[in-house]
Protein backbone atom coordinates (compact mmCIF):
# COMPACT_ATOMS: atom_id res chain seq x y z
CA UNK A 1 0.00 0.00 0.00
CA UNK A 2 1.45 3.40 -0.88
CA UNK A 3 1.48 6.33 1.60
CA UNK A 4 -0.94 8.48 0.31
CA UNK A 5 -3.61 5.79 0.50
CA UNK A 6 -6.14 5.88 3.04
CA UNK A 7 -6.70 2.35 4.83
CA UNK A 8 -9.32 0.99 7.45
CA UNK A 9 -9.21 -1.94 9.30
CA UNK A 10 -12.21 -3.56 9.92
CA UNK A 11 -12.56 -6.07 12.88
CA UNK A 12 -12.50 -8.57 11.32
CA UNK A 13 -9.01 -7.86 9.85
CA UNK A 14 -7.99 -6.80 13.61
CA UNK A 15 -8.97 -10.21 14.93
CA UNK A 16 -6.99 -11.55 11.94
CA UNK A 17 -3.94 -9.56 12.72
CA UNK A 18 -4.41 -10.47 16.12
CA UNK A 19 -4.63 -13.91 16.24
CA UNK A 20 -1.39 -14.24 14.07
CA UNK A 21 0.45 -12.58 16.08
CA UNK A 22 -0.56 -15.15 18.98
CA UNK A 23 -3.47 -13.52 20.45
CA UNK A 24 -4.61 -12.21 23.33
CA UNK A 25 -4.39 -14.94 26.72
CA UNK A 26 -7.61 -14.76 27.62
CA UNK A 27 -8.93 -16.12 23.63
CA UNK A 28 -5.69 -18.75 24.12
CA UNK A 29 -7.31 -19.44 27.01
CA UNK A 30 -10.84 -19.82 25.80
CA UNK A 31 -9.77 -21.74 22.58
CA UNK A 32 -7.82 -24.56 24.54
CA UNK A 33 -10.90 -24.73 27.04
CA UNK A 34 -13.29 -25.55 24.61
CA UNK A 35 -10.85 -27.61 22.54
CA UNK A 36 -10.63 -29.84 25.46
CA UNK A 37 -14.00 -30.01 26.60
CA UNK A 38 -14.63 -30.77 22.72
CA UNK A 39 -12.33 -33.78 23.41
CA UNK A 40 -13.42 -34.92 26.06
CA UNK A 41 -17.16 -34.93 25.04
CA UNK A 42 -16.78 -36.67 21.61
CA UNK A 43 -14.86 -39.28 23.43
CA UNK A 44 -17.78 -39.82 25.84
CA UNK A 45 -20.48 -39.23 22.86
CA UNK A 46 -18.85 -42.22 21.49
CA UNK A 47 -19.40 -44.35 24.36
CA UNK A 48 -22.98 -43.41 24.71
CA UNK A 49 -23.36 -43.92 20.96
CA UNK A 50 -21.93 -47.71 21.29
CA UNK A 51 -23.95 -48.12 23.94
CA UNK A 52 -27.30 -47.04 22.05
CA UNK A 53 -26.60 -49.26 19.64
CA UNK A 54 -25.81 -52.31 21.63
CA UNK A 55 -28.87 -51.90 23.63
CA UNK A 56 -30.65 -51.17 20.31
CA UNK A 57 -29.60 -55.01 18.95
CA UNK A 58 -30.31 -56.39 22.35
CA UNK A 59 -33.74 -55.03 21.73
CA UNK A 60 -33.83 -56.64 18.42
CA UNK A 61 -32.71 -59.84 19.41
CA UNK A 62 -35.51 -59.86 22.88
CA UNK A 63 -37.99 -58.86 20.06
CA UNK A 64 -37.05 -61.87 17.79
CA UNK A 65 -36.74 -63.91 20.46
CA UNK A 66 -40.36 -63.29 21.81
CA UNK A 67 -41.41 -64.35 17.95
CA UNK A 68 -40.21 -67.02 18.67
CA UNK A 69 -41.55 -68.45 21.70
CA UNK A 70 -44.82 -66.89 20.40
CA UNK A 71 -44.64 -69.39 17.44
CA UNK A 72 -43.88 -72.04 19.56
CA UNK A 73 -46.63 -71.39 21.87
CA UNK A 74 -49.34 -71.14 18.77
CA UNK A 75 -48.07 -74.32 17.26
CA UNK A 76 -48.39 -76.29 20.66
CA UNK A 77 -52.24 -74.60 20.73
CA UNK A 78 -52.81 -76.33 17.55
CA UNK A 79 -51.51 -79.64 18.83
CA UNK A 80 -53.65 -79.50 21.61
CA UNK A 81 -56.47 -78.67 18.84
CA UNK A 82 -55.41 -81.81 17.16
CA UNK A 83 -55.91 -83.32 19.87
CA UNK A 84 -59.07 -82.38 21.43
CA UNK A 85 -60.23 -83.47 17.67
CA UNK A 86 -59.05 -87.05 17.81
CA UNK A 87 -60.67 -86.76 21.85
CA UNK A 88 -63.77 -85.48 20.23
CA UNK A 89 -64.00 -88.34 17.12
CA UNK A 90 -63.01 -91.54 20.29
CA UNK A 91 -65.83 -89.62 22.41
CA UNK A 92 -68.10 -89.83 19.19
CA UNK A 93 -66.94 -93.39 18.59
CA UNK A 94 -67.13 -94.66 21.28
CA UNK A 95 -71.40 -93.26 21.19
CA UNK A 96 -71.61 -95.73 18.16
CA UNK A 97 -69.24 -98.53 18.82
CA UNK A 98 -70.09 -102.03 19.93
CA UNK A 99 -69.88 -102.82 23.56
CA UNK A 100 -66.34 -104.80 23.20
CA UNK A 101 -64.60 -101.26 21.48
CA UNK A 102 -65.91 -99.28 24.27
CA UNK A 103 -63.06 -99.88 26.78
CA UNK A 104 -60.79 -98.94 24.04
CA UNK A 105 -62.59 -95.86 23.38
CA UNK A 106 -62.49 -95.05 27.13
CA UNK A 107 -58.89 -95.22 27.45
CA UNK A 108 -58.05 -93.59 24.02
CA UNK A 109 -60.07 -89.80 25.77
CA UNK A 110 -58.29 -90.15 29.03
CA UNK A 111 -55.05 -90.68 26.93
CA UNK A 112 -55.93 -87.57 25.04
CA UNK A 113 -57.09 -85.70 27.93
CA UNK A 114 -53.58 -86.30 29.45
CA UNK A 115 -51.19 -85.25 26.56
CA UNK A 116 -53.76 -82.01 26.09
CA UNK A 117 -52.86 -81.05 29.61
CA UNK A 118 -48.92 -81.14 29.51
CA UNK A 119 -49.79 -79.60 25.61
CA UNK A 120 -51.61 -77.04 27.27
CA UNK A 121 -48.95 -76.53 30.12
CA UNK A 122 -46.32 -76.30 27.35
CA UNK A 123 -48.26 -73.71 25.20
CA UNK A 124 -48.93 -71.61 28.38
CA UNK A 125 -45.47 -71.53 29.03
CA UNK A 126 -44.10 -70.75 26.33
CA UNK A 127 -46.56 -67.85 25.94
CA UNK A 128 -45.29 -66.67 29.07
CA UNK A 129 -41.52 -67.03 28.14
CA UNK A 130 -42.69 -64.58 24.98
CA UNK A 131 -44.25 -62.37 27.51
CA UNK A 132 -40.95 -61.48 29.35
CA UNK A 133 -39.23 -61.32 26.25
CA UNK A 134 -41.36 -58.80 24.95
CA UNK A 135 -41.06 -57.01 28.49
CA UNK A 136 -37.13 -57.40 28.25
CA UNK A 137 -37.24 -55.75 24.39
CA UNK A 138 -39.34 -53.00 25.79
CA UNK A 139 -36.94 -52.05 28.71
CA UNK A 140 -34.12 -52.49 26.27
CA UNK A 141 -35.87 -49.79 24.10
CA UNK A 142 -36.71 -47.44 26.50
CA UNK A 143 -32.51 -47.60 27.24
CA UNK A 144 -31.75 -47.01 23.90
CA UNK A 145 -33.74 -44.15 23.59
CA UNK A 146 -32.03 -42.20 26.61
CA UNK A 147 -28.74 -43.37 25.16
CA UNK A 148 -30.07 -41.57 22.00
CA UNK A 149 -31.10 -38.40 24.39
CA UNK A 150 -27.60 -38.36 25.63
CA UNK A 151 -25.63 -38.68 22.25
CA UNK A 152 -27.86 -35.98 20.45
CA UNK A 153 -27.28 -33.53 23.56
CA UNK A 154 -23.34 -34.24 23.11
CA UNK A 155 -23.56 -33.29 19.68
CA UNK A 156 -25.26 -30.33 19.81
CA UNK A 157 -23.12 -29.20 22.66
CA UNK A 158 -19.81 -29.89 20.33
CA UNK A 159 -21.46 -27.99 17.60
CA UNK A 160 -21.72 -25.59 20.08
CA UNK A 161 -18.00 -25.21 20.93
CA UNK A 162 -17.73 -25.29 17.35
CA UNK A 163 -20.09 -21.87 17.36
CA UNK A 164 -18.57 -20.68 20.49
CA UNK A 165 -14.89 -20.53 19.10
CA UNK A 166 -15.32 -19.38 15.82
CA UNK A 167 -17.80 -16.23 17.84
CA UNK A 168 -16.15 -16.15 21.18
CA UNK A 169 -19.32 -15.70 22.54
CA UNK A 170 -19.27 -16.25 26.52
CA UNK A 171 -23.04 -17.04 26.32
CA UNK A 172 -22.62 -20.06 23.36
CA UNK A 173 -19.27 -21.23 25.75
CA UNK A 174 -22.43 -21.70 28.88
CA UNK A 175 -24.92 -23.29 26.29
CA UNK A 176 -22.07 -25.29 25.35
CA UNK A 177 -21.30 -26.83 28.61
CA UNK A 178 -25.41 -26.54 29.50
CA UNK A 179 -25.88 -29.18 26.98
CA UNK A 180 -22.91 -31.18 27.46
CA UNK A 181 -24.07 -31.40 31.32
CA UNK A 182 -27.47 -32.68 30.22
CA UNK A 183 -25.74 -35.05 27.77
CA UNK A 184 -23.80 -36.76 30.46
CA UNK A 185 -27.05 -36.70 33.05
CA UNK A 186 -29.28 -38.70 30.02
CA UNK A 187 -26.48 -40.90 29.71
CA UNK A 188 -26.24 -41.44 33.88
CA UNK A 189 -30.09 -41.40 33.30
CA UNK A 190 -29.66 -44.59 30.74
CA UNK A 191 -26.31 -45.99 32.52
CA UNK A 192 -29.12 -46.58 35.62
CA UNK A 193 -31.45 -47.92 33.59
CA UNK A 194 -33.83 -45.16 34.55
Amino acid sequence: MSDDEFHVHGPHDHELEHAGHGGSHESQSMTSQIAMFTAIIATVGAIFGYMGGATQANAGLYKNNAAISKTEASNQWNYYQAKSSKQNLSELAKEIAPPAKKDFYDEEIKRYKTEKNDIKKNAEALESKSKEWDEKSDEEMHEHHRWAQATTALQISIALAAIALLTRKKWLQKGMMGMGAIGLVLGALAALHI
